[in-house]
């Protein structure tokens, strides 16, 4: 069962260039370091919020990614433009037929 990451942050208007223009580095470097890594959807919020949904083959490789933080230059870019955190949480994706 594929386990979701919500993370909710913040970012100044004036850094928004800077987080997307970063963003396709950081799948990039997703794509070849994280095992597990199935893809992710970036959404604007209101009040300079954005979330960001990360969805992993298993807690087991978010738990791993999680252990690795920042650790190349495009996902390093990514974090920097981020002001602050919100929120952090970590859900699974229903079977079908689980609903």
């Amino acid at each position: 069962m594929p386990t979701i990451e919500l993370t909710r942050f913040r970012v100044e208007p004036e850094r928004v260039a800077e987080l997307l223009g970063s963003r396709e580095a950081m799948l990039a470097e997703f794509r070849a370091d994280r095992a597990g890594f199935l893809g992710a959807r970036l959404v604007r919020l209101p009040d300079d919020e954005w979330l960001d949904i990360v969805t992993w083959r298993s807690p087991e490789d978010f738990a791993a990614s999680r252990a690795k933080g920042a650790n190349l230059p495009g996902i390093a870019a990514f974090f920097a433009a981020i002001a602050s955190l919100v929120s952090a949480e970590e859900g699974t994706e229903p079977e079908t037929g689980d609903v």
